[in-house]
């Protein structure tokens, strides 16, 4: 099927002077309010790590910045993957990576785990 120009919608974003790029202000708040909202387990630790399971236990979001080892690798945001079939997987972002980012990562995949 083939829609002529005129029919589909307009794609309308901010002017160039109206866009503010994200930038981290090294904060889990986004990214936890979502997993809170989606009703996940989330478990705060006493050195201030936060780990958090889907409730199917399929997927694990850690908020390490209290985590030695995740320093060693520059990361302070783990995601981990256990497909239904197939090979687990894992993404890491790093202390400057904005958090809304990660929540977006987050959303993202949960919006098309059941497919």
């Amino acid at each position: 099927m083939n829609a002529s120009a005129t029919l589909l919608p307009a794609v309308v974003g901010p002017a160039v002077e109206d866009r503010h790029w994200l930038s981290s202000d090294h904060c889990a708040t986004p990214v936890l309010e979502l997993l809170h909202a989606l009703d996940w387990m989330v478990v705060d630790t006493p050195e201030a790590n936060v780990h958090a399971t889907s409730p199917d236990g399929r997927i694990y979001v850690g908020w390490l910045p209290e985590d030695p080892a995740a320093w060693t690798r520059d990361i302070v945001w783990r995601v981990q993957v256990q497909p239904t079939e197939g090979d687990a997987w894992v993404q890491e972002f790093g202390i400057n990576t904005p958090s809304e980012a990660v929540a977006g990562f987050v959303a993202a995949l949960v919006a098309h785990s059941s497919r």
